[in-house]
């Protein structure tokens, strides 16, 4: 699914980057993993964390974390970065500040079936997405394995009841979590053009810019009745999405839209369903039932057809 941008757009090949020694799709698999537990996180914790507060936040832990393993190649890298800024910018603000503002604040409005339902638009965002930038097509059947993947993860969604979606009621935090999917399928798209640097460089400076186009945001929030809360729901909701959410999640997202493209890249989030359904058999007592194993069976279909070509 991996299509090549446009004349004048192909970064060129990066010495700094490191190859890919094991099959990339398992970095899907990571990302469907900690992404599952991000919205969770975020519901459960909606009535005493702020949205804009966790969002920045859990950028700032996140750059902290990255920065021992980053800053050595960074030191290298700051140039490229500055000299290609306004892509670095455009970036940040839409992979980092936006959408998981946007799905925070979705959060504290809507459910967290909603929540999940609307991300299963992503995949199919991000092949629109990369149509109308790079005019990037995908084969029939690679369309094929997107349908079959979304018709699974519906399915676990819905727990294998169609009256189930049909009796959804939206709202404005739907909106909230549309715009965070078009924002993100649009992160995922320009991903091509970022600077060619090392990896951990991308993804500290990509932090960093974020929680600074946060904190304004953030001190308004503040400042107008919803303050970080110190206690241990706060910090546990910030230490998971600041680790795995996105230290991790980023960091294998990114790379797998480096090395198979962003089309098949998106359909890590049909991933999301499948860990949330093995989570809730295995930690939750939930026992398992036909629509889990067609879901599931759907969803890995369609993930080994869209991804037969290689990177």
């Amino acid at each position: 699914m991996t299509t090549m941008p446009p004349a004048g757009l192909k970064p060129k090949p990066a010495a700094g980057r490191p190859r890919s020694s094991f099959d990339p799709r398992l970095l899907m698999l990571v990302r469907g993993l900690v992404w599952a537990g991000n919205a969770i996180v975020a519901r459960a914790t909606s009535a005493e964390v702020p949205p804009i507060g966790l969002a920045f936040w859990r950028w700032v832990i996140a750059a902290a974390v990255v920065a021992p393993f980053a800053l050595r190649h960074v030191r290298r890298d700051a140039r490229a970065m500055l000299d290609r800024w306004p892509i670095m910018l455009l970036l940040s603000a839409l992979g980092i500040a936006f959408f998981n503002a946007a799905l925070y604040i979705a959060a504290h409005e809507t459910t967290a079936l909603n929540i999940v339902m609307l991300q299963t638009a992503l995949p199919v965002l991000v092949v629109l997405a990369t149509y109308l930038l790079f005019r990037d097509t995908v084969t029939a059947t690679q369309a094929v394995g997107i349908a079959l993947s979304l018709a699974g993860a519906l399915t676990l969604i819905s727990h294998g009841d169609a009256h189930v979606l049909t009796e959804l009621t939206f709202n404005v935090g739907d909106l909230w979590m549309l715009a965070a999917c078009v924002g993100y399928a649009l992160y995922t798209a320009l991903l091509r053009l970022r600077p060619d640097v090392h990896p951990l460089s991308f993804l500290w400076a990509s932090f960093v810019v974020g929680a600074g186009l946060l904190l304004p945001f953030y001190l308004f929030e503040s400042a107008h009745g919803f303050p970080m809360p110190l206690n241990a729901h706060a910090l546990l909701a910030i230490g998971y999405v600041a680790v795995f959410a996105s230290a991790i999640g980023y960091f294998a997202y990114n790379r797998c839209v480096e090395l198979l493209g962003a089309n098949t890249a998106g359909l890590a989030v049909y991933l999301v369903p499948v860990f949330g359904t093995i989570l809730a058999i295995l930690l939750l007592g939930e026992h398992p039932q036909v629509y889990h194993f067609v879901g599931i069976g759907l969803i890995a279909a369609g993930i080994v057809l869209a991804t037969r070509r290689k990177a």
